[in-house]
């Protein structure tokens, strides 16, 4: 992949190195944190990186900036994110490690067979709506967790299993997709 200095300084790609320099920043914020405000630091630069997150992809289709660039950096921030933020809760809220199993999971079956995929010619055609969804609801969710550290472990609870799902059917319904491309790439 050749990158042109233009493709390397879009506004959407731009947007996606801020959200890579905003992971640091935040697990900064959320580790050392030892009041409320502190943790609305943290709540706040997450909301901001899922703004940016919005943002450069609404940014890229309007204005014609898609770029492959993009297209790499775009989703390893996302899931750089979404991993620093998991973990980051797993200090407060020790049940979570079972989102970061299904995180893995899932994220290693969307790679692998990705880059399966993509060396026969073949390749989902960006994020479905419902990766969208479940990407929502995981920020809605931690965004509360990080915001509200002595949230009601009932209320932890459901944000946790109701995240969880989203995920689980979100991997679930991404498995017929990869099987469409397996059954064309044939």
């Amino acid at each position: 992949m050749r990158v042109t200095t233009k493709e390397l300084f879009t506004i959407p790609n731009i947007l996606s190195y801020l959200r890579l320099i905003l992971i640091p920043v935040f697990i900064y914020f959320y580790i050392t944190a030892t009041d409320v405000s502190d943790y609305y630091i943290a709540a706040l630069i997450i909301l901001l990186s899922g703004l940016t997150d919005m943002f450069d992809g609404l940014i890229a289709r309007r204005f014609n900036q898609v770029t492959d660039l993009g297209k790499v950096v775009d989703p390893i921030a996302d899931k750089l994110t979404q991993m620093a933020i998991i973990i980051c809760l797993v200090f407060h809220y020790p049940h979570i490690w079972i989102l970061i199993v299904l995180f893995v999971i899932k994220e290693l079956f969307m790679g692998i067979n990705g880059l399966v995929l993509l060396k026969k010619g073949k390749k989902l055609d960006g994020a479905m709506w419902f990766g969208k969804v479940s990407t929502a609801v995981f920020y809605a969710a931690t965004f509360l967790l990080i915001a509200i550290p002595e949230i009601n472990p009932s209320t932890a609870a459901i944000l946790m299993v109701t995240t969880g799902v989203f995920l689980g059917l979100s991997f679930i319904l991404y498995i017929p997709e990869f099987l469409k491309l397996y059954r064309h790439a044939s």
